[in-house]
């Protein structure tokens, strides 16, 4: 009998991906408790897919060490955001000036980003990691939608890079980092930002990636489907936080281009997480009964915390882990059924 593919997806947001990687933690120690201490998300997933933020813990979560495993825990990935988000969006008052408040100049500098990048994936290469993976970003010079997936990077490469450069590009919001500059291993230049721009959510990406990849070749498992189709896929797809800022028709009907600058961003993100989110609704609800329950949309709410997603004061960072935390709680019966969905799987 076979055995579904397992796809994980993970929307972008910036410092709310504490939120995600709240109930990822929570979904690992789940496993653990069933499966062994050593079992890691990694083990149970078969393909992960992430924009931005998204697409940060994706590749950390299938980043190996030396011995071919898993490197970080569920918790390590999400200490990224609790002990380092400070670091990443922080900027000194008279550096705020000298950047015209994100208006004449991005509004954070990359270093902090990249030094913490770096701490985390050093020089791994995209086809080192453990499973099938997608990361999206957007090329500014060749104007297209760019997929960096580990398949590819496994081919050529032309096709394959440093993780922490894929994790730059994909985080490079814009109006908050610069452009990322980026070469593949084979020397290939790319300028590139945040994935967000069109797959905030990139469940449907990850669809249809899956759709073309021969798992059980690749995954080395005759219960597996080559080239699954939707029902022959567990598509676990995560948000960011579901309470986004409203915006009044008072001051938005007055609004120029600069006025809609920011708004901008935030609405299309999350237009583009609720649309994908609808569609694979529309999927699965095609199935038999059975079939269709193996779609699961996790979206917490942000609940006391700022919608914002540089909002990474101390006391905004504990407000999103709290919400992270409420959300396992009053989900734990559905996150119990993915757990036991992933193991029935494996």
């Amino acid at each position: 009998m076979s055995k579904k593919i397992r796809i994980l997806s993970i929307d972008g947001g910036g410092i709310k991906g504490i939120l995600p990687g709240t109930i990822l933690q929570y979904i690992e120690s789940k496993i653990c408790e069933r499966k062994g201490a050593d079992k890691r998300l990694a083990d149970y997933f078969d393909f992960i897919a992430g924009t931005s933020t998204g697409g940060i813990l994706s590749c950390i979560y299938l980043t190996p060490d030396k011995n071919g495993r898993p490197k970080f825990t569920a918790k390590e990935a999400v200490d990224l955001y609790v002990e380092k988000g400070h670091e990443i969006f922080d900027v000194h008052f008279w550096e705020k000036v000298s950047r015209g408040w994100g208006i004449t100049n991005e509004k954070y500098p990359v270093a902090n980003l990249e030094k913490n990048l770096k701490y985390y994936f050093g020089d791994i290469k995209l086809s080192q990691l453990l499973k099938p993976c997608l990361i999206t970003s957007y090329e500014i010079t060749k104007r297209s939608a760019v997929f960096f997936t580990s398949m590819d990077a496994k081919k050529t490469e032309v096709d394959n890079f440093l993780v922490r450069d894929i994790c730059r590009a994909t985080s490079a919001a814009p109006t908050y980092f610069e452009t990322a500059k980026i070469s593949s291993i084979y020397g290939a230049p790319f300028y590139l930002v945040d994935g967000g721009v069109f797959a905030n959510n990139p469940a449907l990406c990850a669809y249809a990636e899956a759709r073309k990849t021969d798992f059980g070749k690749i995954l080395n498992d005759t219960k597996k489907p080559d080239k699954p189709s939707v029902k022959d896929m567990m598509i676990v797809s995560i948000g960011t936080g579901a309470t986004g800022k409203p915006y009044s028709y008072d001051e938005a009907k007055g609004w120029g281009a600069l006025g809609w600058m920011l708004p901008i961003i935030d609405i299309l993100m999350s237009g583009n997480s609720e649309t994908v989110s609808y569609q694979l609704s529309q999927m699965f609800d095609t199935l038999s009964e059975k079939d269709k329950k193996d779609y699961f949309r996790l979206e917490p709410s942000i609940e006391g915390a700022k919608s914002a997603m540089d909002n990474a004061k101390p006391e905004n960072i504990q407000e999103l882990v709290a919400a992270g935390r409420r959300y396992v709680t009053d989900h734990d019966e559905e996150l119990n059924k993915i757990v036991e969905r992933l193991i029935a799987n494996e």
